[in-house]
């Protein structure tokens, strides 16, 4: 039987941190997400499985061991998840029980949710980490993260009726909707649109060598060299998105946006961004 899409925490069971990644996170002079998903992972004591399935090259699953391996953790696995039924193995299923942490690699998001997605593999993620597991996940890992994927789209500032391809996540969350390498490959058109397919959730544009660290409360952290969009549309006011053809512009009104860079915080339930500490009048001269 399935689980819920997000699974719910059992007795006094605390959630574990979501981490989606913008994609090109800084693996080797400054690692400053990798080590904080390690640490969180429990440093030296982190067991730690790398889901490679979204890419199709051949070393991806072993580079990642390497990294973490170097890292500290103590131990470090790949699963190279190549059909729906290596889904289903109960050698892979078991090993998951040990994890403190999973880590999603990038490639295709389409790869990774038609072999991965409705399987028992994928139900056992949900539980795991509503049960204390950490997941992370890096371009089309982060991607996936959400009930609601993005998996294609027109690049551009617009948006347009048709301008994304939206498909399930993995429902690890339900209030986000998130889109990786997001200034670099110009993706604020197509967030909007998928936003005004579905103003429930808010968007989360991560840039590059960034990542949000989404903890048990639903509150993000930036942490990283750039910045992530959050595209807010709980007030929203109008959209045309039913009302136009195949490729014009979407009119939305009362869409709130805000650029976080690293150290900044966004609640994803209340929708109120914050940082911790304001710099004093003398300090900032």
């Amino acid at each position: 039987m399935m689980t819920e899409r997000p699974a719910r925490s059992t007795g006094n069971a605390k959630r574990g941190y979501l981490i989606p990644i913008g994609g090109a996170e800084e693996k080797e002079v400054h690692p400053v997400i990798l080590k904080r998903f390690i640490e969180l992972c429990g440093g030296k004591k982190a067991n730690i499985v790398v889901i490679p399935t979204a890419s199709r090259l051949a070393d991806t699953g072993s580079l990642y061991v390497e990294l973490f391996e170097k890292m500290g953790a103590s131990q470090v696995d790949f699963m190279q998840l190549k059909t729906r039924k290596d889904c289903e193995r109960p050698s892979y299923l078991s090993r998951l029980d040990d994890a403190t942490g999973i880590f999603i690699t990038g490639g295709n998001q389409l790869r990774l949710s038609t072999i991965v997605g409705g399987t028992p593999f994928a139900d056992k993620l949900r539980y795991l980490n509503a049960h204390g597991v950490h997941i992370a996940g890096t371009s089309a890992g982060a991607a996936v993260i959400p009930e609601h994927m993005i998996a294609g789209g027109d690049a551009g500032p617009t948006p347009t009726q048709a301008g994304v391809t939206l498909t399930p996540g993995l429902g690890f969350i339900n209030t986000v909707v998130i889109d990786q390498h997001f200034r670099e490959r110009d993706r604020l058109g197509r967030l909007l649109t998928a936003l005004a397919y579905n103003p429930y959730a808010c968007g989360l544009g991560i840039d590059e060598d960034t990542a949000a660290f989404i903890d048990p409360e639903g509150v993000l952290e930036v942490v990283g060299s750039g910045g992530i969009t959050v595209v807010d549309p709980s007030d929203l006011e109008y959209s045309s998105i039913a009302e136009i053809r195949k490729g014009e512009v979407v009119s939305l009104l009362n869409v709130r946006l805000h650029i976080l860079a690293s150290g900044a915080r966004f609640d994803t339930i209340t929708r109120k961004p914050f940082v911790l500490a304001e710099l004093e009048p003398e300090e900032m001269a």
